[in-house]
């Protein structure tokens, strides 16, 4: 089996037997095609070593954060186990090939007060037609962006017929084509139901839930994950929100919030879509070190126990 066949196969592999999303999807075989162009003319999967895959990484070691690094031992890993299944290959080349070490992050929540204001971003464009539908379609998107918690692919997945405003909820495909209904606070729905309310036509139900404003050979264009994070960028810009903006942010900001009023983790879990608990569990983190900051700037002993003890301290 060469190279061309094999990453063909391992495409159709990812779209019917795994169900990955066309985002993961076209990762996978990018990082595969960038390793087979670092092998010599004539390779095949059956010659390549771990000497070849550890080359490989070492090169891209000096300009790749560990967490790209890892996401490229992960696409190797599952090609070549694919390839060893359909005996393309004798032996995986990865086994034994460690993950790069990732650094700790924590998830870096919004302010509630923030996320309100992104929320209510002015209009600043002159009024028109055109002003007034982007104006209510940007502002319905943010507030189900943290209203759902959604990742930024499922926002702009949805059509109109995948949210319910009578019964308060959105169904959401997820990760691995598992679905999902997350309910919606009561300002995302009323943002959404006006928004739709100014596109009110037959066949709506079919369309995006979020189009282009401009249609594309007469019918609407789907915002991509692209546009939706231009959108998030110009609005924090507009209202003078410093720090980055992005679509996760207003989803770790979901789960933090949520946390912080009291939901339980296991709710938060199913809520995000998330397959392990220990995945929603660093939002804890988050939680207890805002916690920590709050005790520190408002609790009224805390400032004087400090400086108390750096005063003993001081002494020693």
């Amino acid at each position: 089996m060469n190279f061309a066949d094999a990453i063909r196969e391992y495409g159709i592999h990812l779209d019917v037997e795994r169900n990955v999303s066309p985002h993961t999807r076209r990762a996978y075989l990018s990082d595969v095609r960038q390793f087979v162009a670092s092998l010599d003319a004539g390779s095949n999967p059956s010659t390549v070593s771990a000497a070849d895959v550890r080359a490989f990484l070492a090169a891209l070691h000096a300009g790749c954060h560990p967490a790209t690094l890892g996401r490229k031992l992960a696409s190797l890993r599952s090609f070549f186990r694919f390839t060893l299944r359909e005996g393309g290959c004798g032996l995986d080349p990865t086994a034994g090939i460690p993950a790069p070490r990732q650094p700790k992050r924590l998830p870096n929540p919004l302010p509630v007060d923030d996320c309100a204001t992104l929320i209510e971003s002015p209009d600043s464009e002159p009024r028109s037609e055109k002003s007034d539908r982007s104006r209510l379609r940007d502002r319905a998107l943010v507030e189900l962006l943290y209203g759902a918690g959604l990742r930024v692919g499922e926002a702009a997945a949805l059509d109109v017929r995948d949210l319910d405003l009578h019964r308060g909820e959105v169904r959401v495909m997820g990760k691995g084509g598992k679905e999902r209904v997350v309910p919606l606070p009561a300002a995302a729905r009323e943002s959404l139901g006006e928004y739709l309310d100014s596109r009110r036509a037959p066949g709506l139900l079919a369309e995006p839930l979020f189009p282009s404003l401009r249609p594309r050979d007469g019918r609407a264009r789907r915002l991509g994950t692209r546009d939706i994070r231009r959108i998030l960028k110009a609005r924090a810009r507009q209202v003078g929100i410093v720090d980055r903006v992005h679509p996760h942010r207003l989803r770790h900001s979901y789960a933090t919030h949520l946390l912080d009023m009291g939901a339980d983790l296991r709710e938060i879990q199913e809520l995000l879509g998330h397959a392990s608990l220990s995945t929603t569990e660093k939002y804890t983190a988050v939680s207890a070190e805002r916690l920590i900051e709050v005790y520190d700037k408002a609790h009224p002993r805390a400032e004087s126990k400090s400086a108390g003890l750096g005063e003993k301290r001081g002494r020693r």
